[in-house]
């Protein structure tokens, strides 16, 4: 019971680390402040330019994807390891460190899964980058991903807990963009535009 409960606890501060704060800050921007105030990837793109994105998504992705790793690595049943992604993950989106507030959890859910199911990750990239292809809408591509990522985890047959992990967390994601499938029904939602080299920050 211990080790379940250290198990989950080291997911869940993993999953809190601010990548998106953290080099902002080292990059003399906080993205709180700047374009959407969201801590992730395209918003640090927006404010601080490919290299920090670039930073922000490497850390994002890891921090998912470490504590299932170590999760299976230590011997840990599918359920546990499901529950240690499901920690990890909460903890993106609702992290200790800024006071239970976080990013969209997008990059984080992706390091679950590139460790569960490269697989299912390939099929999900393929429909963002269709939809970012056609639309150049960061969010709704993420809301893409989100949505052919259980059936695609429940047509390759993985373990049931995995499958549950799916729905909840491409649940969860979508929840986390509300405000964006506002404007996208409303019209207003942003094209993706990335910070250019003399362009000023914010």
């Amino acid at each position: 019971m211990l080790n379940v409960a250290l198990l989950l606890a080291g997911a869940y501060l993993v999953g809190s680390i601010p990548f998106g704060v953290i080099v902002g800050r080292l990059s003399g921007f906080d993205p709180r402040k700047v374009g959407s105030g969201n801590i992730g990837m395209a918003n640090v793109a927006r404010a601080g330019g490919a290299g920090a994105a670039a930073a922000t998504f490497a850390g994002d992705v890891l921090k998912g994807a470490l504590p299932v790793a170590f999760a299976r690595a230590a011997g840990f049943d599918a359920p546990m390891v499901a529950w240690a992604a499901l920690a990890a993950f909460v903890g993106s989106i609702c992290s200790v460190f800024l006071r239970f507030r976080g990013g969209k959890g997008v990059s984080a859910a992706l390091g679950v899964w590139l460790v569960l199911s490269p697989l299912a990750v390939a099929c999900a990239l393929v429909a963002f980058a269709l939809v970012v292809g056609v639309f150049r809408i960061m969010s709704l591509a993420s809301i893409a991903a989100a949505i052919v990522l259980p059936p695609t985890i429940a047509a390759l047959g993985l373990p049931r807990p995995y499958l549950l992990l799916a729905i909840l967390i491409s649940a969860l994601v979508l929840m986390r963009h509300q405000e964006n499938i506002r404007r996208l029904v409303s019209g207003d939602e942003p094209a993706f535009k990335p910070k250019r080299r003399g362009d000023a920050a914010g």
